[in-house]
């Protein structure tokens, strides 16, 4: 026993030292080693894994939406962003830190999109905090107040971390209709006399430009975006219900910047708008389809199509960006309340007048008025629409979207529609410029 103690020692874990050591000790060595070579390898796939996060938490894209709204700063990544955000005074800053080395300096590029007419951000500042967390510093031209938020993949889009400045006090959507020139009396008729008697106030109209901003809507074959055609259309009604006598037009967005389908609502009930006028451009899942619409709002869709559109437009407070203490809770119970008001009943109204002008210039997709349930149609107390004006998914009704000739023809027949409705249907006395 003692020889067998002696001699030379055998390395630990050794097949001599196991076998010295018997069958279950022989074992249990067996084990450990699968043990170490196991630990070994995961922690050899965590590090891969580990590396390969970090990989897909690079930023992918970043942009800046400049709008007198509200300004939106957008960082795309292939994985969710960390980050801490915090505020700086004397100068005003915002310092957002964000879990990602700028290796390809796709946040730097931030500092060249700052625009001079930005209202908030005067300058942009980017840089390595310290090692994986990158920097960004926002010189404001004011005190603003921020909002930061995630969002998960939808669409074309990634992960994207939104930050959002809004002002301190909101813009007044009011104020600025009355700053029009000429907004606060009636315009006076041809030849320098007075107005007509019959004009007791100027009717309000607010128009809806869809989309916009990181919400781009349909896209055409030929890369025609909805959001640019409903500014586009939006701003010439604009112009033409402005030089109509006893008429104001309000956009809801006069920019390429997103906003909610809760704001638009909010912004026509703001002006005590007496009419609401969504303009989009229609896609559908068969190029073929084609033709001009008009809905106005319904739990009941007239058809599995519209069913589809209403939900593809909703979703733009998903695919916009919207963070969820913005959402509104109560638009089930106004569709619900909507049927007892009359407000539906004038909607069906406008939208008969509208369409009849709009099938002089194109084919109609449906003889007659649909109704879907769409979120942007939910104001209560004012006579809403949504107006198709054609399907951006066809690859010639595309073409005629962009043509500025077609464009005008569209909004004439808007206004058409419109001025149709108010000759039976006088605007309400207690609109916006009552009493003024």
């Amino acid at each position: 026993m003692a020889g067998a103690r002696g001699g030379a020692v055998a390395a630990p874990g050794s097949r001599r030292a196991a076998g010295d050591r018997g069958p279950r000790a022989a074992r249990l060595a067996e084990r450990g080693h699968a043990w170490r070579r196991g630990l070994a390898g995961a922690l050899a796939a965590a590090l891969f894994v580990g590396e390969l996060a970090a990989a897909q938490a690079q930023v992918i894209a970043t942009r800046i939406w400049p709008a007198r709204d509200y300004t939106r700063v957008t960082f795309e990544s292939r994985a969710a962003l960390d980050y801490s955000l915090f505020a700086l005074k004397n100068p005003e800053r915002l310092v957002l830190d964000l879990s990602a080395e700028d290796a390809d300096g796709l946040i730097a590029t931030l500092q060249s999109k700052v625009a001079a007419e930005d209202p908030y951000i005067a300058v942009l500042r980017v840089g390595l905090n310290r090692p994986g967390v990158t920097r960004v510093v926002l010189d404001l031209k004011a005190e603003v107040r921020p909002q930061v938020f995630a969002l998960k993949p939808i669409a074309d889009y990634g992960h994207r971390l939104v930050l959002d400045l809004y002002p301190l006090v909101p813009p007044d959507p009011l104020v600025a209709l009355l700053e029009l020139n000429g907004q606060l009396a009636a315009p006076a008729a041809r030849g320098g006399e007075a107005a007509p008697r019959s004009v007791v106030r100027l009717a309000t109209v607010a128009i809806d430009p869809g989309h916009g901003g990181e919400d781009p809507g349909a896209r055409g074959r030929r890369g025609t975006l909805e959001k640019d055609i409903t500014l586009l259309i939006a701003k010439r009604l604009k112009a033409l219900v402005d030089a109509e006598p006893g008429m104001r037009a309000v956009l809801t967005r006069d920019g390429d910047y997103y906003l909610s389908l809760q704001a638009r609502v909010e912004k026509a009930r703001a002006v005590k708008a007496d009419l609401f006028v969504s303009v989009h451009a229609d896609a559908f899942i068969r190029p073929h389809a084609r033709g001009s619409s008009v809905f106005t709002l319904s739990r009941r869709p007239t058809s599995d199509a519209a069913r589809w559109l209403a939900k593809q437009e909703n979703d733009s407070d998903l695919i916009g960006g919207v963070s969820l203490d913005t959402r509104d809770p109560y638009l089930k119970q106004v569709l619900v309340d909507l049927s007892q008001t009359a407000t539906n009943d004038h909607s069906m109204k406008l939208a008969g007048a509208v369409l009849s002008e709009l099938g002089q210039i194109n084919t109609l997709h449906k003889a007659q008025v649909e109704r879907a349930g769409f979120a942007v149609l939910k104001a209560p107390d004012v006579p809403s629409i949504l107006v198709e004006t054609a399907f951006i998914s066809n690859p010639q009704e595309e073409r005629r979207l962009q043509d500025e000739r077609y464009q005008d023809k569209m909004a004439r027949a808007m206004l058409a529609g419109i001025k149709r409705y108010f000759a039976r249907n006088p605007p309400r006395p207690q609109g916006p410029l009552a009493q003024r």
